[in-house]
């Protein structure tokens, strides 16, 4: 069988027919990259044949090689090589080979992908007589794959039908053969990178099976989808004989693409000889873009429809690779545009993501940051609104080993309990109205990444639950589902309510909080960190400036003294908006204090966790004093509800009434005192 033809000549030794009779005989090794190298033995007074037919001593299974491609035969030298007028030629030393030419050891004979090296003795160790198996020598098994080996048939490295198709003409009908060879052609088509590959493969096809004189593929030089073609827009992307020699048939061109039809018409060569020419229009899109031409010398063959028909399957084939080449086109220029944008876009984020200012607070959370992003541990980030808890958490994934992962927001607070449980752990088809596909939530998309969850705060108790099993590494299931799913994610939490209130009042899970504050950082509002608003200020003016344009370089020094005084109640966020504007409407090169729409809303209160820095009008007291008066001002808070007081400050209702029994008995002594 064609099959087993090159098995002969793999196994490194010899066999009965072709063992090796005496030491250093010469033999060829080939390297093909998808079989593997083999060794074929030479024997004196034998020519070996190379090329794609099965009848060669050694196949090359590559669409460059030709039927008959090349042989290497005895000589007064040894042994030599020859060409045998392959139509891509055979490559020696490197070179294409134009004669006949000895071989000496190390000789290296490439054909397409495959190479095959001469060796006049024996091939060294480890060419091929070694398996990839381990180590294990060609023709021995593994003892694990040895238990099934004795239930093998047969044994084939390729698939060879084709082959046996297109070359058993005493065998095969032609439709066969013309079937077989337009599948090899639609498998060559798919691999093709452009036009010109495209219009060789496919007249060199044509002129092969129907035995044409010579041919030529006429394409649009850049194939595109949309447009008109013209026959004047076309250029001959592959001819055989390569150069055409003559003009190109253009006029015969403009016929089959005006009228969308093969034809088959009688000509007068140019050495005055009958002949036939065929030209098929190659469509793309549904209409004509192109044209297959051939001509065929009467008086080798006669010519019938079917080798129309054939040339019209050549040129079907044709027209769905072009159509796939100009997707692959778009599709390129697509990528690489995305890729550009992408680029752009990485760029802005690390603009907006980057943490601007010169305090010591701000220094201080930068160390926060490094210490807690090479670890795992849930971050807490609280702070007034807009202070830049968003910027905090970018810099936590940024600086840990999940950099290339996810990195996904989410506000807790802008979706109702319902939406919200959807969001974070996604919903199954039909699970409720308006579900009408399955949907993967936050947790799912943030896999191997991080989660910030911003106002955590405003979560319900029903979801508060769900989600503290989720943070302490059990799997969840979507909304409306059974299906357990598993997720490596780390959950950076922001809020800027008072936890501890929320807790007190019931309102707030006290394990979720303990579970949540397992590292803190802090965020102050811009007022308090006053060093950072001068180099935020100008960051912001140098951003805006070199978005819109305007030829705005730096801020008058009483607008400076404005931003430096102004309390942000916006905070960082107030800030961005308000440089933005004065970069829009700003006229001059400098915008002045005028430009600056500064608000006279009152700054927030702060979150409970931080007291106010001292002022110029500072009045010390003892903690003692603090303490009273803050207890009072929460039983004041509380309606004079003494239990709930006591709740919200965190301490027993007996310890409350002690301390307050002492305050008034102390009053009344500093009262009597006063009388007297």
């Amino acid at each position: 069988m064609a099959g087993l033809t090159r098995s002969v000549g793999i196994q490194v030794g010899g066999d009965p027919k072709h063992g090796k009779d005496s030491p250093g005989q010469a033999c060829l090794v080939v390297h093909d990259p998808s079989t593997g190298p083999e060794v074929i033995p030479l024997t004196l007074g034998e020519r070996v044949t190379l090329g794609r037919a099965p009848g060669n001593l050694i196949v090359i299974r590559d669409e460059r090689a030709s039927r008959q491609h090349a042989e290497v035969f005895p000589s007064e030298a040894g042994w030599s090589v020859r060409d045998l007028g392959s139509r891509n030629g055979t490559y020696f030393r490197g070179e294409l080979l134009e004669s006949e030419h000895p071989l000496a050891a190390g000789d290296v004979l490439s054909i397409g992908r495959v190479d095959v090296v001469f060796h006049p003795t024996d091939p060294p160790p480890g060419s091929s007589g070694e398996s990839s198996l381990s180590g294990t020598a060609v023709g021995e098994m593994p003892t694990a794959v040895g238990r099934w080996e004795a239930s093998i048939t047969h044994r084939q490295a390729t698939g060879r039908l084709l082959e046996d198709l297109r070359t058993s003409a005493a065998t095969v009908p032609r439709v066969g053969r013309a079937a077989a060879e337009l599948c090899r052609l639609s498998f060559s088509l798919g691999r093709a990178d452009g036009p010109e590959e495209v219009g060789r493969l496919a007249v060199e096809t044509a002129v092969e099976e129907i035995e044409g004189g010579r041919g030529l593929v006429l394409l649009p030089t850049s194939i595109d989808a949309t447009g008109g073609i013209t026959a004047e827009m076309l250029s001959a992307v592959a001819t055989v004989p390569s150069p055409w020699p003559g003009e190109l048939p253009l006029e015969l061109a403009t016929t089959v693409m005006t009228t969308d039809e093969a034809l088959m018409a009688s000509a007068i060569s140019a050495a005055n000889q009958p002949m036939t020419t065929l030209a098929a229009p190659i469509r793309s899109g549904g209409r004509p873009v192109g044209v297959l031409y051939l001509e065929i010398d009467d008086s080798s063959r006669s010519t019938t429809p079917d080798d129309l028909e054939f040339a019209m399957a050549v040129c079907d084939a044709v027209g769905v690779a072009t159509e796939n080449i100009a997707a692959r086109s778009e599709l390129t220029t697509k990528l690489a545009s995305a890729a550009d944008e992408n680029a752009w876009l990485k760029q802005k984020l690390g603009e907006e993501s980057r943490m601007v200012g010169e305090s010591r607070q701000l220094a201080s959370i930068i160390e926060q940051i490094q210490r807690v992003a090479t670890t795992k541990a849930t971050v807490l980030v609280r702070g007034e609104s807009g202070a830049g808890k968003e910027l905090v958490a970018r810099a936590i994934h940024d600086a840990s080993d999940r950099v290339g992962k996810p990195f996904i927001c989410l506000n807790c607070a802008a979706l109702s309990e319902t939406l919200l449980e959807s969001e974070l752990f996604g919903h199954e088809k039909g699970a409720f109205t308006g579900a009408t596909e399955r949907k993967a939530g936050k947790f799912e998309a943030a896999d191997g990444g991080t989660l910030v969850l911003d106002e955590i705060g405003e979560m319900s108790p029903a979801i508060q639950a769900k989600f503290l099993r989720v943070l302490e590494g059990h799997p969840f299931e979507r909304v409306g589902g059974s299906k357990r799913i598993h997720v490596d994610v780390r959950v950076v939490a922001a809020t800027n309510r008072n936890l501890e209130e929320a807790v007190s009042s019931g309102e707030f899970r006290r394990d979720l909080y303990f579970r949540l504050k397992v590292v803190e950082i802090y965020v102050p509002p811009l007022r308090k960190r006053r060093d950072d608003i001068e180099p935020l200020a100008r960051h912001f003016l140098a951003r805006f400036a070199g978005e819109t344009g305007r030829r705005v370089s730096d801020f008058t020094p009483e607008a400076l003294d404005s931003l430096r005084t102004y309390d942000w109640p916006g905070n960082i966020r107030e800030m961005r908006n308000v440089i933005e504007r004065a970069v829009v409407l700003s006229h001059a090169e400098l915008i002045d204090r005028s430009e600056l729409a500064l608000s006279q809303l009152p700054t927030p209160g702060d979150t409970g966790r931080h007291p106010a820095e001292p002022s110029a009008t500072y009045k010390p007291e003892s903690l003692e004093e603090v303490e009273r008066r803050h207890i009072l001002a929460t039983i004041e808070a509380a309606s004079g509800n003494k239990t709930k007081a006591a709740s919200i400050l965190g301490i027993e209702r007996s310890t409350l009434d002690r301390k307050l029994t002492r305050w008034a008995k102390r009053r009344a002594a500093n009262n009597d005192e006063h009388h007297a």
